[in-house]
């Protein structure tokens, strides 16, 4: 009897050595990752986006298009809405397309090398291999980091978890938190296709204008010369000290005046449609930013943005860009007097 129970031990004890030596540490991973990552010569993915920002969470669909070394297609989606924004970046810069407005606003930026992106796989493995104390963990089938961010304003949304599944390395799901790691972005990858294959023309300034000039704004939807609901910021801000109407050839436009220690002012008004049968490009002087829910302009003392047919712009001499940034991540509900 105690010859089979000092046999069944022995087993049992191999079979947990070798459970132990087929399970990867964390700098086994971050090494695959950063190999999968040196040998992809580009991808597709799809993925669904969720922001917890506002009274509401807004849900987006998010197609990624990337060849390497360069070319992105980044479409966003938010269909209850029938908003969309695509990102193109190819040789000719960085543009960011409107189809609803018929607009195109093209940026000289290093997008998306100078931030964390939730839905760009590389960025991902760069957040990991640049966080030294990210932490590590393992599931039934996923491996899930968690780690710093490396937002334009990461003191609101400062850290991330990211799942990736064990045995192809594709990213299943992020999910980025703010500082008392509450989750206000969740994005889930419904379809990853590494070394994709792509049109001669898939990334082309000339196609992807020309056939986002095509959706056109649905006839239900009057994007220009009609009311609309004045939104706040929901960040700790100043005290509302003003808010005053404006008419204006396309409607109304509200301003509204904070004032205290960092005094700004919030500027709202309809967006207009471009009339051109070619989708118009503007130049701009400023810097592309990120705001998750959509793509603006910064400045030393602005930033603007258009988000559900409505233009914002945030100005002040006394904000830095960080607090321009946080403040427009949280226009989104009812005042805060």
């Amino acid at each position: 009897m105690k010859k089979k129970f000092w046999i069944l031990a022995v087993v049992f004890a191999a079979i947990l050595a070798l459970s132990a030596c087929g399970s990867k540490s964390q700098e086994d991973v971050v090494q695959d990752l950063n190999g999968k990552l040196e040998k992809l010569s580009g991808y597709k993915a799809t993925a669904e986006m969720t922001l917890k920002m506002g009274t509401e969470p807004q849900n987006y669909d998010i197609e990624i298009w990337h060849n390497k070394p360069d070319y992105y297609r980044v479409q966003l989606k938010n269909s209850k809405k029938d908003q969309s924004q695509m990102i193109l970046r190819n040789n000719d810069g960085v543009f960011v397309l409107t189809p609803t407005l018929n607009k195109s606003y093209k940026f000289q930026s290093d997008w998306p090398k100078n931030s964390s992106q939730a839905y760009l796989y590389e960025s991902l493995v760069k957040d990991i291999l640049q966080d030294k104390s990210a932490k590590f963990k393992v599931t039934k089938n996923t491996y899930v980091f968690e780690t710093k961010t490396r937002y334009q304003n990461n003191k609101m949304l400062p850290y991330q978890e990211i799942s990736f599944d064990k045995r192809t390395l594709t990213p299943k799901s992020v999910k980025v938190m703010d500082t008392n790691k509450n989750t206000l972005v969740s994005v889930k990858f419904t379809k990853v296709q590494f070394n994709a294959k792509f049109d001669k023309n898939a990334f082309d300034t000339k196609k992807n204008l020309t056939s986002a000039s095509f959706e056109k704004a649905p006839k239900d939807v009057k994007v220009s010369g009609t009311e609309f609901s004045v939104k706040y910021p929901e960040a700790k801000v100043g005290k509302l000290y003003e808010e005053k109407q404006i008419n204006t050839a396309n409607g109304k436009r509200v301003i509204i005046t904070y004032t205290g220690d960092k005094p700004f002012t919030l500027i709202q008004e309809k967006a207009t449609v471009s009339s051109n049968k070619a989708m118009e490009v503007t130049s701009m002087s400023g810097d592309m930013v990120d705001l998750g829910f959509v793509v603006g302009e910064i400045t030393k003392n602005s930033i603007s943005w258009t988000q559900d047919g409505v233009n914002y712009m945030i100005a002040s001499n006394k904000l830095s860009q960080d607090e321009m940034i946080e403040i427009a991540e949280s226009v989104q509900g009812q005042p805060v007097k």
